[in-house]
């Protein structure tokens, strides 16, 4: 394999096919699905593997924690070392995780794949986003992103239905062990196909990976994010209020390191000084606070207020999953033709869904009344497409090829961290009202405080820039320092 030189940048106008893009996407799938997947089967894991609670915390934060704090350093190592071979390399180690974790004898081994599996996903999640952004241009470039918010999105909203037919059909005796088997042959496929069609680009400018940069913005990640994914269900100890404390400081230190280190830098801060790069990552950190913790009170408030089980409460999921799959159909024209004011509509319809949710919600007296909730879901799931597809765009539309992947990795991580400050909110926000079974008041509660957030996303839109082909245009030029290897 030879690596060229390649000036004029603009001279990649035709895409490569669609096939780099099926490849990257298998791997955005599958990490996205497993992020949410493992809770439908707590209650089978924790008989099988007599796992007491703080094991089960583990067996889901463990994944989290891995990957939010690994996003900005996996991102940082793709531009420097190959995004497609750290990608190939991230989809393997996921695949090899995936394998010991449906092999498992005993909870800390599961718990151990876990956090690789979480580790695996932070190398080759920003790697996608990356390439994407320097393979495509023009309209291609906005359908591959399109296409990038649509596989992340189903990951999302059809994971817990996919986790219950999977230990509902029960293949071979598998049961909860399934959900994690299945991303075996994906991933032998897939990595071989990787090093096969898709483009390999770095940044090339000689640097090393900051290692003192990577330590701090890794502890500081995971001081934040472990405190809000465990701190109600342990109520609230001091630990996590230190640990909240100190996050901060350890953030703080870290962009000073990154000021005085210059072009070693783990993150390239002028980055943020640009209005596309810098509203993205609010609006990504922004919107996943509505997102994520709407997945979980609507789980919550099927499984435990309406005794659905989880592959029952999957398939309330359909509906939002259409109206998702619709809009993000529609996503990428509508970017076209509104520019960044479709991320406002989006946000918007988002709110609007959630309100009739709650208006609805008392309707649902019992298990069969639920059905009530589908207009809703229907609204929210268009408002999710709308928002969520073309943000990816928006957030790195203005950054240069030389930062693909580390700017990649930071909207990345704006979003996981997003998710877990969203869950904790309003997490403690729905059992505060629920009291003796209070279960429509939570759920009604907590939609509006959701809605109240898509508002301040949609208010965030207008510091954008309002150059309206940003989402859809192409991205700034690299200089003469972008390798590409065929």
């Amino acid at each position: 394999m030879t690596t060229t030189l390649e000036r004029p940048v603009h001279r990649r106008t035709a895409a490569p096919g669609w096939a780099p893009l099926l490849v990257l996407l298998t791997g955005t799938f599958i990490t996205t699905l497993d992020f949410f997947i493992v809770n439908v089967a707590i209650p089978a894991t924790q008989r099988d593997l007599h796992a007491g609670p703080a094991a089960i915390q583990f067996i889901v934060a463990g994944f989290g924690l891995a990957l939010a704090a690994g996003l900005i350093t996996g991102g940082r190592l793709g531009d420097l070392y190959g995004r497609r071979r750290m990608y190939a390399l991230g989809l393997g180690l996921f695949t090899l995780a995936s394998l010991a974790c449906g092999l498992a004898p005993t909870a800390g081994v599961l718990i151990g794949a876990r956090v690789v599996q979480g580790a695996a996903a932070a190398l080759l999640m920003p790697q996608v986003l990356a390439i994407v952004n320097t393979v495509y241009t023009g309209e291609h470039r906005a359908r591959a992103f399109n296409a990038y918010g649509l596989a992340m999105g189903l990951g999302g909203v059809f994971g817990q239905l996919i986790g219950g037919l999977l230990i509902h059909a029960d293949v071979a005796g598998l049961g909860w062990r399934a959900i994690f088997l299945i991303n075996v042959p994906i991933g032998v496929v897939a990595v071989p196909a990787a090093l096969k069609v898709v483009p390999e680009s770095r940044a090339g400018n000689g640097t090393r990976l900051d290692p003192v940069g990577a330590a701090l913005v890794s502890t500081g990640l995971v001081l934040v994010v472990l405190p809000l994914v465990m701190g109600r269900q342990q109520g609230w100890p001091l630990w996590t209020w230190l640990c909240l404390a100190a996050a901060p400081a350890v953030l703080a230190v870290f962009v000073l390191h990154q000021r005085r280190i210059g072009e070693r830098a783990l993150v390239h801060l002028p980055l943020f000084r640009g209005r596309a790069f810098a509203a993205g990552v609010g609006l990504a950190l922004v919107s996943q606070l509505a997102v994520a913790s709407f997945f979980l009170v609507l789980a919550l408030y099927l499984q435990d207020g309406h005794g659905l089980s989880a592959l029952q409460s999957g398939l309330i999921f359909v509906p939002l999953g259409v109206g998702y799959f619709a809009s993000s159909g529609v996503a990428a024209r509508a970017a076209a033709r509104l520019g960044h004011r479709v991320l406002a509509l989006g946000a918007l319809t988002l709110a609007a869904g959630y309100g009739l949710l709650a208006a609805t919600a008392a309707e649902t007296g019992t298990a069969g009344n639920v059905a009530w909730l589908i207009p809703g879901l229907v609204v929210a799931g268009v408002g999710m497409g709308l928002l969520l597809s073309p943000l990816a765009a928006v957030a790195l539309s203005e950054v240069d090829h030389r930062h693909a992947a580390s700017a990649s990795g930071v909207v990345s991580t704006a979003l996981q961290s997003g998710g877990a400050i969203g869950v904790a909110v309003v997490g403690v926000a729905y059992y505060n009202v629920l009291g003796a079974g209070r279960y429509t008041a939570a759920f009604t509660v907590s939609l509006l405080i959701i809605a109240a957030i898509c508002c301040v996303t949609a208010a965030i839109t207008r510091s954008l820039p309002s150059r309206r082909s940003a989402p859809t245009g192409s991205p700034r030029t690299a200089s003469g320092a972008e390798h590409l290897a065929g």
